[in-house]
């Protein structure tokens, strides 16, 4: 047996034993038999009475991520990608594929509907045991309650805890620099659906749960309970606090609001710190353990991007097309690595301090070692603002990054053949794949797919985008090893138009500055031990401090004076111990490795240029160009562009030949849903919808 297959096997039974733990919380057995046992010998003078949930609900998560690092790092890349053997070996192929393609849940494959329909048996499970066992036991919290209106509040309540086993898994999706979500084949892009879901689920759950005790209330005669803050039971204040902050979130989180007022989204949902802060200061320190794993590993991802985000990243260039489209490249560090369709997140203080904005990455980092490249369409404000300012003749812009995030392999690459449906801006993300295939077409012993782009465009204009297929350093390029073709629709225009303005392709060249510096590896996807030693380490360490918070200070009070500790100076203890925890260890492994890469890094060459220059660029405007005419005639041979007409995409894929057909798609959700919709019909043996999520 491999180191890998043991520690895989090792994953499946902590985490199926944490899932069985969550099974048996609600039900009679758990709370009659196991809870006073484990009470006894968990809930020792150490950790109080958050003993048994630190073991059973924190402990298994957190190995898990910590050892998943190790599982991350060992994992070897394979060499020789063989389409046969992966099309033989992949026996969930009918998982994979969509099942459900309709709005707001978008493309659903059989997988998740099956794995969505277990999570929502989960709390229909929960819930259902939790109220037969407190209607067996009905409690009477006021002289002359009625049995029905004891009920009524105990369905609330109930509604309160199936709701945090939502937040047990909110969490995870979120962090871009997971070790947890690549051991699924996730990345933060394709999995913020299942935060969205879960999301929604939780605000229903917790709406009906405040409802439902605010009519309680009303119904009893204890409004004043409202403005209730206990020393030793739960501050009702701190919850409806809570879910004031948690409405304003999920009322600007729809896609409507999302969409049409995006900075209104952006800003509001940064009340989640708020939110987290007075919910656990609500349910207290016990039942913040049970979902301690999620917010303390979102936690730590968040405080690395914040110190990586501090750093001033080097703007080597930019290159303006007149179509509105904006390469910006940036110098990056050898030890970079990261694989086609990585996320970037850009920040650019002139125009805005606070927002910042995922975008593609569009190089490739075995042909461009020392560049890393993302593109920009001007369609919003903040990217309006952008271009003009790139288009003022400036000679330096300071940019903040975070990640790059993306997956830790390209398992669509091991396909026979390749088709990629994109719609205007939807083709970056497929830049990059083209640049590995060119890349990998040079070595004789890989498998190369073939690739067919389908791409449309409502202007001609929009074509320059193709101009962006190869890297602004046409060396080491020769796509005429590879099986390529490019199907370009322009959809509002019959013939191709040509003004002045779209006959260059400007290329702007910026000036160095001290302060600046290579992009370069952070922990994470480049260093996952690194990243394991700051989970493991804050998490000890974190025991550590609650033990002696506890055991030294807590109890003597508690034993002083025969009463429970403030139910919420505990909480509020546990939420400074976690924060300083990771703040010291995420921040001395970070300088440690920053201190390690400024060594590796190179002195940054000085690319100054004349602010700015012109280039001729685009080869559909049949111009001359800087750089090697070689790649780009081969590639305008491969293109057929098509004018007045929208691609036909169920003819198209039923006339690919080949029995291992992957299917990418990046555009419209109508385009994405008709794809989808194809590849889950008849032609569904050959064709593999690759799931490629940009969608925020």
């Amino acid at each position: 047996m491999s180191m890998e297959t043991a520690l895989r096997m090792i994953f499946i039974v902590a985490f199926l034993g944490w899932l069985m733990v969550w099974v048996l919380l609600p039900t009679k057995t758990y709370k009659q038999a196991w809870t006073p046992k484990l009470k006894i010998k968990l809930n020792s003078t150490y950790f109080g009475e958050q003993g048994t949930n630190l073991l059973l609900f924190t402990f298994p998560m957190m190995f898990i991520a910590a050892l998943s690092c190790v599982y991350l790092h060992i994992q070897k890349k394979p060499k020789n990608f063989n389409s046969k053997s992966v099309v033989k070996s992949n026996l969930l192929a009918f998982w994979r594929r969509p099942l459900l393609v309709m709005a707001p849940l978008g493309i659903v494959t059989a997988m998740e509907l099956a794995f969505a329909a277990m999570f929502v048996a989960l709390l229909i499970w929960s819930l259902s045991n939790y109220l037969y066992v407190s209607f067996g036991h009905l409690h009477m919290h006021k002289a002359g309650e009625k049995v029905w209106q004891a009920k009524f509040r105990s369905v609330s309540l109930r509604l309160g805890y199936v709701g945090n086993i939502c937040w047990a898994f909110l969490f995870f999706p979120v962090s871009r620099g997971s070790s947890i979500l690549p051991l699924i084949g996730l990345t933060s892009e394709s999995s913020i659906k299942y935060h969205i879901w879960l999301g929604h689920l939780s605000m229903i759950l917790f709406a009906a749960h405040a409802m439902g005790f605010i009519i309680y209330w009303a119904m009893t005669n204890q409004m004043a309970e409202m403005l209730q803050w206990r020393k030793n039971g739960v501050p009702n204040v701190a919850g409806e606090i809570a879910i004031v902050f948690a409405m304003a979130m999920w009322v600007t989180s729809f896609p409507r609001v999302r969409r049409k007022m995006f900075e209104v989204f952006f800003y509001t949902h940064h009340l989640y710190t708020l939110y987290i802060f007075f919910y656990v200061l609500h349910v207290g320190s016990a039942y913040f353990c049970m979902i301690l794993p999620g917010i303390f590993l979102f936690l730590v991802d968040r405080f690395l991007r914040f110190l990586q985000s501090r750093q001033r990243a080097r703007l080597v260039s930019a290159r303006l097309l007149p179509s509105g489209i904006v390469e910006l490249n940036f110098s990056k560090s050898q030890g970079l690595t990261y694989n086609p369709t990585s996320t970037l997140f850009i920040n650019v203080p002139s125009i805005s301090k606070l927002q910042w904005h995922p975008f593609t990455v569009t190089s490739n980092c075995n042909m461009e070692p020392d560049r890393l490249s993302i593109v920009i369409k001007r369609e919003g404000r903040w990217s309006q603002k952008l271009y003009q300012e790139l288009s003022s003749s400036v000679d330096h812009l300071n940019v903040s990054l975070e990640g790059p995030y993306g997956p830790t392999s390209s398992p669509f690459l091991r396909h026979e053949s390749l088709v990629m449906v994109s719609g205007g801006s939807g083709i970056s993300p497929f830049i990059s794949i083209i640049r590995e295939i060119i890349f990998r077409s040079q070595s004789a012993n890989l498998h190369i797919p073939r690739v067919l782009l389908i791409c449309a465009f409502k202007n001609s204009g929009d074509l320059t985008m193709l101009d962006l297929l190869l890297p602004i350093s046409g060396t080491h390029t020769q796509i005429s090893k590879m099986q390529f073709q490019i199907e370009a629709y322009v959809t509002r225009e019959n013939e191709q138009t040509f003004t002045d303005s779209q006959k260059l392709l400007q290329t702007i060249w910026f000036k160095s500055d001290p302060s600046d510096s290579p992009v370069s590896a952070t922990v994470g996807p480049n260093n996952w031990l690194w990243l394991g030693a700051i989970i493991s380490s804050s998490f000890v360490m974190f025991l550590l401090f609650l033990g002696i918070v506890t055991r030294y200070y807590i109890f003597p009070i508690e034993h002083k004076t025969s009463e429970t500790y403030h139910f919420t100076l505990r909480a509020l203890w546990d939420m400074f111990l976690v924060c300083i925890c990771i703040f010291i260890a995420s921040s001395a492994i970070f300088l440690w490795c920053k201190k390690q890469n400024a060594m590796e890094v190179k002195p940054i060459l000085n690319l100054e240029a004349p602010t700015p220059t012109t280039s001729p660029g685009s080869y559909f405007h049949v111009a001359d160009r800087e750089l090697e005419s070689l790649p780009h005639q081969s590639l305008v041979q491969a293109t057929k562009v098509h004018f007045g007409s929208r691609p036909d995409l169920k003819k198209i894929l039923s006339e690919c030949k080949g029995s291992d057909i992957g299917v990418l798609v990046c555009g419209p959700r109508k385009m994405r849903h008709e794809v989808a919709k194809i590849c889950s019909s008849g032609l569904a043996d050959k064709l593999h919808l690759e799931s490629i999520s940009f969608n925020w």
